[in-house]
């Protein structure tokens, strides 16, 4: 009987790209960045994630929310510098949140076009680090 290896290589292929991100070419803009763009991603147990994007300099243009490794795509775009958005999820993942990573591509007036990298948590767990990166 064959096993499913999807989820373990994609989880593998994940944490490669993180740690590239993390250890990409040094940038002066990832401190302004973090205190400027704050993203975070709350799972409840009635069964839903609770996004949240916020820009407190006020000069995102657009976002564009992702979250990989669902069966359908979730892609939505968002005008302004602030948004909260509201995904079912009827079930933590089997293999944990790391295989559903929050991807947000902004158009930033300041930092110019920078991606944004976050895990889902629970409610009273602690926020997971978020990556900035600019390609």
């Amino acid at each position: 009987m064959a096993k499913k290896l999807g989820p373990p290589i994609f989880l593998g292929v994940f944490t490669v790209l993180a740690l590239i991100f993390l250890t990409g070419g040094g940038n002066d803009d990832k401190d302004e960045m973090r205190q400027a763009l704050q993203v975070e991603a709350v799972y409840y147990d009635s069964g839903h994630v609770e996004i949240s994007y916020l820009d407190s300099l006020g000069q995102t243009d657009q976002a564009v929310l992702e979250i990989l490794g669902m069966d359908d795509s979730f892609q939505k775009t968002f005008q302004g510098s602030e948004f909260i958005e509201i995904v079912p999820f009827p079930n933590v993942p089997k293999y944990g949140w790391a295989i559903h990573p929050i991807v947000i591509e902004v158009d930033h007036e300041e930092f110019g076009h920078v991606q944004l990298k976050t895990e889902i948590h629970a409610v009273g767990e602690p926020i997971p680090n978020t990556i900035y990166a600019k390609p």
